[in-house]
């Protein structure tokens, strides 16, 4: 059992993450960036959460997450069309063809170290943890696509500058609706997150969503850090 200290040393990590979390927008439409806006907006969609042992000054587990939303491929685009000079015609093919991505899945960039290497692996039978996308209003949803990045190309370094050589990179998606045609993420949800969890603990990324119908608390506000077990 933790003890008064180390429980309240945690408490704090809580709730000095949640206050200063920044909230964001699901909704669609244009958008008006320049690409030097790209890493604000990347600031605003990335989340980073530690799964540690205070006891023994362990870190099992560092997930930083890009929830890669309408908003957030808007600025993607324009800071690609930029970098690589594309012409108008093109930049509206990839324009259209990636905020369309958004209306069948929920994908995230994903970066993880800590613990043993080898079962960080989120595409290995016997990883350490399950991730599943959550929201406050119960939902609770399994990925349909895990993607190891194992080779990182420059795009994939320059744009998540936090995948350094020492972080296993995923792409993960999940399903926009589930099978009785319901949103993964509810229109009422006043946050939505990535749980990881196994033997070791769990930790939740949470993104503050603006729009919402009934507003609901997560525990202890927003989880961004907890204790291990």
């Amino acid at each position: 059992m933790l003890g008064a200290r180390t429980f309240t040393l945690v408490f704090l990590l809580v709730v000095a993450s949640g206050c200063v979390t920044q909230t964001v927008s699901l909704a669609e439409g244009p958008r008006e960036y320049v690409a030097t806006d790209y890493e604000s907006v990347l600031r605003k969609w990335t989340r980073t959460g530690d799964l540690f042992a205070v006891a023994e000054l362990e870190s099992y587990l560092t997930a930083t997450a890009t929830f890669e939303s309408w908003d957030f491929r808007w600025a993607y685009v324009v800071r690609y069309v930029q970098d690589y000079r594309l012409t108008t015609e093109q930049r509206k093919r990839l324009l259209d063809r990636t905020l369309e991505e958004t209306r069948g899945h929920h994908q995230f960039f994903v970066a993880l170290h800590g613990g043993d290497r080898r079962y960080n692996d989120l595409t290995r039978p016997d990883s350490a943890w399950i991730v599943r996308l959550i929201d406050d209003t119960g939902n609770e949803t399994a990925p349909d696509e895990i993607t190891s990045i194992t080779k990182p190309n420059a795009v994939e370094r320059t744009y998540f500058p936090y995948n350094t050589v020492y972080r296993q990179a995923f792409r993960i998606r999940f399903p926009y609706s589930k099978a009785s045609g319901t949103p993964t993420i509810s229109p009422q949800a006043s946050w939505v997150g990535l749980r990881f969890a196994g033997a070791q603990g769990n930790s939740e990324l949470v993104w503050a969503l603006k729009e919402s119908g009934t507003r609901r608390q997560s525990p202890l506000g927003i989880p961004m850090t907890l204790a291990a077990r």
